[in-house]
């Protein structure tokens, strides 16, 4: 950090990762410093016991918040649920810690809380050690997972949490947190707009394709009333009609033979799952394999090159994404998918380059929405895809449009991904002033507020006091 200067003297702190702390700064265990206080869950099929008052929080509650703190859990518990399990209230300022699935969440309680066994609480005295406690367990993700020990998902125990070394400084946190306070918001505020920038551009990437799917590429072709309210006017030369007229649609056997853990081997025929699709493309880097015996054994689910795959199970938001099955890139002739997905075999009517662009724009996506089902899961069928509206230009209409699109998506994609860059090179920025400051590796005693963030600061409280 050239930009900062360093402490006067230094020594060695004794810990391997930590090296060299400032001469006056001590090196402690987390259990000397504060309280770990584990949690429970009552029992869930007990009304009494839930839709209370309590701030119960869990590792999902924690993934899910925005900022260091967080003000309240999306589950509460009653005073006898709390009593009928092992969870404990905490006061405010109690720093909480996922430690499994994952370990390293993190946030500050602003009121009294308690947590699931999922999540540990380190009661700290004072606010501004807590502060800091907080921001040096934000840099100990990798530490804290290696940390962890289990099987079935990794743990991270209270003595082990415990055992985790910080190094403190002799006086001047306050300062030390005022000046991360100040940095990580101005990053943040960047990431923030780059985050934002990346939502329009995918709105621009939806928005451009779904024009060339449903208007065409002239802005001069004469049009014609769909008869479909959403979809408004479209060319007057295309046809509209089902997608049941242009595909068929297979589901995975479903039989004895299905594979299951026990079948996957290291090499053999890809066994293609919903986590195989992403962006719009198959990727194998985690697939499964069985072997072709047990394919062979298989009846339906078994794809064709140009073939077409769709996840009909699963989250909100993901069922409908679809990717082409192509045998050259992925070294295989066939593969079989699981039961969160389907085949679309395409006629000669439609091109797969073109559905899966359709499928990228509104109207796609609007029309699974409407038709999807399940309240844990959201599920798609056949009979959904049957019945999906299609506007159907000629083939070498299609073939134009995908070419259009695959130059203007490039472009957009391309500025994306710059974003994504931008902002990883940000996070890492944060995290290495993060850690500087609270190893000691940088020098903040005699840091104040750019006289902006003052004169902004004072006009704050005056609008406050107003």
């Amino acid at each position: 950090m050239p930009k900062y200067k360093a402490y006067p003297e230094y020594k060695d702190s004794g810990v391997e990762w930590l090296g060299k702390i400032p001469m006056d700064w001590k090196v402690v265990g987390l259990k000397n410093i504060s309280s770990i206080i584990n949690g429970s869950t009552p029992k869930s099929g007990v009304e009494a016991f839930w839709n209370g008052e309590l701030n119960w929080i869990t590792p999902t509650d924690l993934s899910q918040k925005s900022g260091d703190y967080i003000f309240q859990s999306q589950r509460k518990i009653t005073p006898q649920g709390l009593n009928s399990c092992g969870t404990t209230l905490v006061p405010a300022n109690s720093v909480i810690l996922s430690t499994r699935a994952p370990i390293g969440s993190l946030a500050i309680g602003t009121t009294e809380f308690c947590t699931n066994q999922g999540c540990k609480s380190l009661i700290i005295g004072d606010a501004s050690l807590s502060k800091f406690v907080y921001y040096y367990l934000s840099i100990l993700t990798t530490p804290l997972n290696n940390l962890g020990r289990g099987s079935t998902f990794l743990e991270l125990s209270s003595d082990d949490l415990g055992s985790v070394k910080i190094s403190v400084p002799n006086g001047n946190i306050t300062n030390i947190i005022k000046f991360l306070d100040h940095q990580t918001a101005k990053i943040d505020n960047l990431i923030e707009k780059q985050q934002q920038l990346i939502e329009l551009l995918k709105e621009k990437r939806q928005a451009v394709i779904s024009h060339a799917v449903t208007k065409g590429l002239n802005p001069d072709a004469p049009m014609k009333d769909s008869g479909v309210e959403w979809l408004g006017e479209v060319p007057e030369h295309w046809n509209i009609s089902t997608l049941k007229h242009h595909a068929i649609f297979i589901d995975g056997d479903r039989g004895s033979e299905y594979p299951n853990d026990r079948d996957f081997v290291d090499n053999g025929v890809i066994f293609l799952s919903s986590k195989n699709i992403s962006n719009w493309e198959i990727n194998i880097d985690n697939v499964n394999y069985i072997t072709l015996k047990k394919f062979n054994r298989l009846n339906r689910g078994k794809t064709k090159n140009g073939d077409l795959v769709v996840k009909v199970r699963g989250s909100t938001g993901r069922i409908g994404e679809l990717a082409i099955f192509e045998s050259q890139k992925l070294g295989q002739s066939t593969a079989f998918i699981n039961a969160q997905m389907m085949i679309i075999r395409l006629k000669k009517s439609f091109n797969n380059f073109f559905l899966r662009n359709v499928a990228q724009g509104h109207y796609w996506m609007e029309q699974l929405n409407i038709g999807a089902y399940g309240t844990a899961q959201q599920q798609l069928n056949n009979t959904i895809f049957s019945d999906m509206i299609m506007v159907v230009p000629s083939i070498n209409e299609q073939l134009k449009i995908n070419k259009f699109l695959e130059l203007e998506t490039k472009s957009i994609d391309y500025l994306i991904e710059k974003s994504l860059y931008t902002i990883e090179l940000m996070q890492e920025r944060r995290t290495a002033l993060i850690s500087a400051a609270v190893t000691g590796k940088i020098d903040v005693r005699d840091w104040t507020p750019p006289a902006a963030s003052k004169a902004a600061t004072i006009e704050q409280s005056q609008e406050v006091d107003a």
